[in-house]
């Protein structure tokens, strides 16, 4: 069974910045795709970052410029850099792993964008 834990969600002051961090464990072999997405409340979720087994990444056009998703030293970590944050940044933010056919999911880690 493949598990992920996030960290790092908090409340911020518009302009500031957070760091996520995610975690995959169990019987996953090799790199696997990860991503971030975000879901707001009354909204559908919506994909944040991704970031491949060979490291390329893709960003959501809401956050292009101003969220890194890059990968730890350990397998299957992954980080979200959050910079210039934005009220409308407000979510839960999921991280996510692709394997084995599969997309498994975090519980999610709050984020507040509030002055």
């Amino acid at each position: 069974q493949v598990q992920l834990v996030e960290s790092g969600g908090g409340e911020v002051q518009p302009g500031g910045s957070l760091r996520l961090s995610c975690a995959a464990s169990g019987s996953i072999f090799g790199i696997k795709p990860m991503g971030w997405s975000r879901q707001a409340p009354g909204k559908q979720r919506e994909l944040v970052a991704t970031i491949l087994g060979d490291d390329k990444t893709t960003y959501g056009d809401s956050v292009k410029g101003r969220f890194t998703i890059s990968r730890g030293n350990a397998k299957n970590t992954v980080y979200l850099q959050m910079n210039s944050l934005k009220p409308e940044d407000t979510a839960v933010y999921y991280c996510s792993i692709h394997y084995g056919g599969l997309q498994f999911w975090g519980q999610g880690t709050q984020v507040t964008v509030s002055s």
